[in-house]
């Protein structure tokens, strides 16, 4: 993998272990951007077909990375804009219930919340200090009223990585839709919506997928779109769209949750990135990023600190976090001082490698911990 390290520029100033935040551009989705910016500037609107089958191709390509349909696939804003639509467009109905877990990040919070002013009644399932929660904990919360389950894929705190197939399972057997907010895996842990038997799923592609922020994808089951009403509707939203004439006739796929003209830019940055996650695999993503990670693990074992995220195999994903058992503010800032990126949550530590990341890059981050733990524990 090392020869993807001179793709990212990053690398030059930082050691970026961060992905679990806002993630740094390849070199090549900057020049997708400006291949975009080149077609704006000089050649405007007359270029429009071009861009349209921009946005064909990379929603093919989303499609391919989840096991989806195209025409399941809408581009959004971001995470919560795609979790925010799906709440919004499902006919609630006073008494109904939503099951969330908690903590989780508000993304996956706020919009279920918002529906508790329309009598839906929001519960949620506590994680453990891990970040873990079982079928059993969701059991517990069954309702005959229980009409949608929505979690995280991979928590953004401990990283703990949920059992979605089994989850699925669940959902169908009880008639509840099943909704996922998967920022934290795309890109790291192969996803199939079908398999996994996910009704909703929505993702940013600032993160794992190392595209810019502002764009975002929502899948939506075919089975499901014709029954729901998005809040937001516009010239996009209807069949023949390019037919001016008003025919208020709503497109029978997820496509029906893109109201008006895209985000080329940020659709273009996308393509570029989702051909690189392809080129490199999924699963050699995965495997390296757990690599990375288990350095991390016995390190910081070996230094007695307390690693908070889950190691067994399944709950595994691409954050590794820890308690410094002391100030972790002060480690944190010890770690931006020193050019190592990483994050601070909920007092833990957050270290979140990608798969252009190497062994020098881990020696880095453990150089300045070093540094930091022989100064506080003199």
């Amino acid at each position: 993998m090392d020869s993807y390290h001179s793709l990212f520029p990053i690398v030059e100033k930082f050691t970026f272990l961060n992905h679990a935040a806002t993630a740094p551009a390849s070199l090549r989705v900057a020049s997708a951007l400006k291949d975009a910016a080149e077609s704006f500037s000089r050649f405007g609107g007359l270029h429009y077909p071009r861009w349209m089958n921009k946005v064909r191709e990379v929603r093919s390509l989303v499609a391919r990375l989840i096991n989806a349909s195209p025409s399941e696939i809408a581009f959004t804003g971001n995470t919560s804009d795609g979790l925010s639509l799906v709440a919004s467009s499902i006919s609630w109905q006073p008494g109904d219930e939503i099951l969330i877990t908690y903590p989780d990040f508000p993304a996956n919070i706020y919009p279920w919340l918002n529906l508790e002013r329309l009598g839906v009644k929001v519960s949620h399932i506590e994680r453990k200090d891990d970040g873990s929660f079982s079928l059993d904990d969701i059991d517990k919360k069954m309702s005959p009223r229980l009409r949608l389950i929505s979690v995280s894929s991979v928590d953004f705190s401990t990283g703990f990585h949920c059992n979605l197939r089994e989850l699925g399972k669940f959902c169908r057997e009880n008639g509840i839709f099943l909704c996922v907010d998967a920022i934290q895996s795309l890109g790291v842990i192969p996803m199939d919506v079908k398999e996994f038997g996910i009704d909703f799923l929505a993702s940013g592609s600032h993160k794992w997928l190392q595209s810019i922020p502002g764009t975002g994808i929502l899948y939506v089951s075919d089975d499901i779109a014709q029954r729901l009403v998005p809040s937001k509707i516009g010239w996009k939203s209807v069949v023949n769209e390019e037919d001016f004439t008003i025919h208020f006739d709503l497109k029978p796929n997820a496509q029906r949750f893109e109201p008006g003209t895209m985000n080329f830019a940020g659709i273009y940055a996308l393509g570029a990135a989702l051909e690189l996650i392809f080129e490199v695999g999924i699963d050699n993503i995965r495997r390296r990023i757990l690599e990375l990670n288990e350095l991390l693990y016995h390190g910081l074992i070996d230094r007695n600190l307390k690693v908070v995220s889950s190691m067994n195999e399944e709950n595994r994903s691409g954050i590794l976090s820890f308690l410094p058992g002391n100030d972790s503010e002060q480690l944190y800032q010890f770690f931006i001082k020193n050019s190592v990126i990483v994050s601070l949550r909920a007092g833990k530590i957050r270290v979140s490698p990608n798969f252009y990341n190497n062994e020098t890059d881990i020696q880095n981050f453990f150089s300045v911990l070093d540094e930091y733990l022989t100064t506080t524990r003199a």
